[in-house]
């Protein structure tokens, strides 16, 4: 039975349900998850979740993000990127001054309109789906976070320029994109987008689809699980010393844990098995979430 984590290098075209039922059949595993949505044009890591390690999908959707992205000036859209209905364009002359202090007024702090072309509901009814029947309905803003903006070299002519974004979750890359061409006064959109990071993962750690049905068809498509605790590599490790604390573990019960800093731990077994996400507070381990086969 297959468990753990892959990293896919998504297609275009595709969207991010569409990777995991593909592999939901690749790995015959009914329990698959990710971690972050992309759009169909976006590309890039994806983190899929598979067998137990779906119970860690809710720790990984929280974290920052990194981008690439497209943005196209001069060009305005329904969906605020270039898949969409084209609404304006407006001529662009725009100096690299100009653009780099608009970019540092989104760095930071600031608050989103979700674009409408979203999954976001509201009254119950996904805003896409309202979009879609040429309904627009009052969005409130959503405070985001920017850590990072940054012009990837100046463009020639006539192509798109090219940002690198690092951001919180919930942050839209192409309202982002919109919204500094709105603050140029010329108009933007979103031209590409290729996902650089997710959940502590990177471009570097991604396979695509193809790999990975290059390997099932090998018997070998295990081998590409990244073990669950990958995921948590970054918290101090606690081992369990005697088959009694394991036990207590197990059962959901609290330990007592003398001389260990307040904090998250990976919690193992004497025999390396990675037990638990585990939180020690005053002197007492409890359990965050367990891994741990029933």
């Amino acid at each position: 039975m297959a468990n753990g984590i892959i990293i896919i290098d998504k297609p275009a075209g595709w969207t991010s349900m569409d990777v995991c039922a593909k592999l939901r059949g690749m790995f015959h595993e009914k329990r698959v998850g990710h971690a972050g949505t992309l759009d169909p044009m976006a590309t890039g890591v994806l983190p899929v979740f598979i067998g137990r390690a779906t119970r860690a999908v809710e720790f990984a959707a929280d974290s920052d993000k990194e981008y690439i992205a497209g943005l196209k000036l001069g060009v305005v859209t329904n969906t605020q990127d270039t898949t969409g209905e084209i609404l304006e364009e407006r001529p662009v002359n725009v100096s690299g001054e100009q653009l780099r202090r608009v970019l540092e007024r989104f760095t930071g702090e600031i608050e989103q309109v979700p674009p409408m072309y979203s999954a976001i509901k509201i009254n119950g009814k996904k805003l896409y789906e309202l979009a879609r029947k040429g309904r627009e309905v009052e969005r409130k803003p959503r405070p985001v976070t920017i850590h990072a903006l940054e012009l990837e070299g100046w463009p020639d002519a006539g192509e798109d320029f090219t940002l690198r974004v690092v951001c919180s979750k919930g942050t839209y890359v192409r309202t982002l994109c919109h919204d500094i061409g709105q603050a140029l006064g010329c108009g933007g959109c979103m031209s590409s987008l290729r996902r650089a990071r997710a959940a502590g993962f990177t471009l570097e750690d991604s396979v695509t689809l193809e790999a990975v049905q290059a390997a099932v068809d090998r018997g070998e498509g295990d081998a590409l699980l990244l073990p669950v605790d990958a995921y948590f590599s970054g918290l101090p490790m606690l081992v369990l010393k005697t088959a009694g604390a394991e036990k207590k573990i197990r059962n959901g019960a609290a330990l007592t844990v003398r001389d260990l800093p307040g904090g998250e731990y990976r919690v193992y077994g004497a025999d390396r098995t990675f037990l638990a996400l585990g939180r020690v507070a005053e002197g007492r381990l409890t359990t965050v979430k367990s891994f741990f086969q029933v």
